[in-house]
């Protein structure tokens, strides 16, 4: 129980990290985003809270316990941490790309908890190829870039 438990959360340390990492190492973003860490914390939290769940509370008065609903508290717990992240400079939005990198985090950090590791993997990288499509975004006509 305790090993697939740290091998869970190793792996949404991983994937967390990763898209971390690319908001962490973006040049044109606002200094003081959320970065590396606070995606890994994010992810380790949203698993973590589903581990205790599956785990520590199988059976609660004779049913089992509503992961639904944990999921539902979470995504909403979430919900209040990327609206932090998001600012509003000289009329624009900044920050609401990390916002939702924050929600998905969380999203993939239910699925290793749950054990789904394959779409939390593929997710992951889904997420890191769509991240990457600034690089494409800032070339067309309609964008303004720093």
């Amino acid at each position: 129980m305790y090993t697939e438990m740290i091998v869970r959360l190793l792996i949404i340390t991983a994937l967390s990290g990763l898209i971390g990492y690319e908001r962490e190492t973006r040049k044109d973003l606002v200094r003081g985003t959320a970065g590396l860490r606070t995606h890994i914390l994010v992810g380790l939290g949203a698993t973590l809270l589903v581990l205790l769940t599956i785990y520590s509370f199988p059976v609660v008065y004779g049913t089992q316990a509503d992961l639904g609903r944990l999921a539902s508290y979470i995504v909403m717990g979430i919900g209040f941490l990327g609206a932090g992240t998001i600012m509003g400079m000289k009329g624009k939005l900044i920050g609401l790309t990390t916002a939702a990198s924050i929600w998905l985090v969380a999203a993939i950090g239910i699925s290793v908890g749950l054990g789904a590791y394959f779409p939390a993997l593929f997710t992951t990288a889904i997420a890191l190829i769509i991240l990457e499509l600034w690089r494409f975004e800032k070339k067309l006509p309609f964008k303004e870039y720093k």
